[in-house]
């Protein structure tokens, strides 16, 4: 007797092309944190150092977990992949703030340097090593990094827009949710309080803005709001 296959396929998260230069990103920003960041003892630089390094690993760990419950909820693969989006933007603004703080040069598009880090986004074997040679200076390696999250970011944004469009059009209630006869309005309580509380642990809150770090929302006087 066959049974049918009540969860559809899901998972296959390395060989998605954002996750692979999400990983590039982490530990890339390890990298550049030890090298940078390490050597100096103050409070602040040791709380830069923690914030970039778990920006990244929640860019990165995200996309890994959006991937993995997508045969189950949509909505959740949805939601993660938004914190992952967020999470790089975040990072994101930090290379940026270390190159203005020390006076150091923000790459244009059409920086040679730049357009050679980005053409080896089309490399299929490549990893944090193919990049190694970017770290040996502060200016090069914080552009290197910024020129690889631009990159993600486009990836993730064609794929948040592609799951968004599908549910739009679909009703996603998972196929072994429809043979067990649970209510969709339940399983979608659920999901959002599991955001919720993934949010708060990544620090972030949903504002009329999008998403948004709590210290960032608070400057800007900005509440959270319900998840829809």
């Amino acid at each position: 007797m066959t049974y049918p296959k009540f969860i559809p396929p899901h998972g296959g998260y390395r060989k998605l092309k954002s996750f692979q230069t999400a990983e590039i990103i982490f530990d890339l920003t390890k990298e550049f944190c030890d090298r940078y960041l390490a050597g100096d003892k103050s409070s602040r630089s040791y709380r830069t150092y923690d914030q970039m390094f778990q920006a990244a690993r929640s860019g990165k760990q995200n996309i890994a977990e959006g991937c993995q419950v997508s045969g189950t909820s949509k909505n959740s693969e949805l939601k993660l992949i938004s914190v992952a989006r967020a999470s790089l933007e975040e990072l994101l603004q930090d290379y940026e703030d270390f190159l203005r703080q020390r006076s150091l040069r923000l790459w244009g598009k059409e920086e040679p340097k730049a357009q050679e880090i980005r053409a080896l986004g089309y490399m299929s074997n490549r990893t944090y090593k193919t990049y190694i040679s970017y770290m040996a200076l502060p200016e090069i390696a914080a552009n290197c990094l910024i020129c690889l999250i631009h990159q993600a970011n486009y990836l993730l944004d064609q794929q948040l827009k592609s799951l968004e469009n599908n549910f739009k059009k679909e009703d996603f209630i998972p196929p072994f949710q429809k043979w067990a006869g649970i209510e969709k309005t339940n399983e979608h309580s659920k999901e959002n309080d599991y955001y919720d509380k993934l949010l708060g642990k990544e620090g972030f809150i949903m504002t009329s803005h999008g998403l948004m770090k709590i210290e960032e929302a608070e400057k800007l006087g900005l509440e959270e709001i319900d998840i829809p």
